[in-house]
């Protein structure tokens, strides 16, 4: 079964510090939180009474961090139930930068495009909400394919999607390197 841990260090690679960047549709983020779309996280509380500058210094916001990642995150795909360290560490990387709503999603496309037209096992629906169905259907492909074609998949339609958000908003091409640099092909 996957760990959080390891998906954690991974994710915290791409994530940097504090931000307050207008062109970012999050606006005021710490490590991928982003205080436009998580108003009511307890972290924003240090950090409004705290030097921007040393904020990954204070051990309290570390954890609240480490909690809120696997609270909000982790936890709402079942990460502890995902039977593949890489497949978990993509969900849970594409959970932060994008919602676990997408990134649900992108599985469940991906399977349904891998399950050889319903001949491995049935199509599952694309709702991107992590469940039994979805961990089971992941499960039924795991046992006759390797990760590394849905992981592909999945990349792919993570990519498309920051293509398309680039073309409607061109502005956010400044982060299409650090977005790609998460795409792991």
């Amino acid at each position: 079964m996957a760990n959080f841990i390891k998906s954690y260090e991974i994710t915290c690679k791409h994530e940097g510090g504090y931000s307050f960047d207008p062109d970012d549709a999050g606006g005021e983020t710490y490590k991928g939180i982003s205080r436009r779309f998580n108003p009511q996280w307890s972290g924003w509380k240090i950090i409004d009474y705290s030097d921007k500058e040393n904020l990954d210094n204070i051990e309290d916001l570390q954890t609240q961090v480490f909690s809120y990642y696997r609270i909000m995150y982790w936890d709402k795909f079942q990460g502890d139930l995902i039977p593949d360290q890489d497949i978990a560490n993509e969900l849970f990387d594409t959970s932060v930068n994008m919602g676990v709503h997408r990134a649900v999603s992108f599985l469940q496309e991906s399977l349904n495009l891998l399950n050889r037209n319903q001949r491995n096992y049935s199509d599952i629906l694309e709702d991107g909400l992590f469940g039994n169905n979805t961990l089971k259907t992941l499960k039924k492909y795991l046992s006759i394919d390797k990760p590394s074609i849905l992981l592909k998949i999945m990349n792919v339609l993570q990519g498309m999607h920051y293509i398309s958000y680039m073309n409607k908003s061109p502005v956010q091409e400044k982060y299409a390197r650090g977005w790609f640099g998460r795409v792991s092909l």
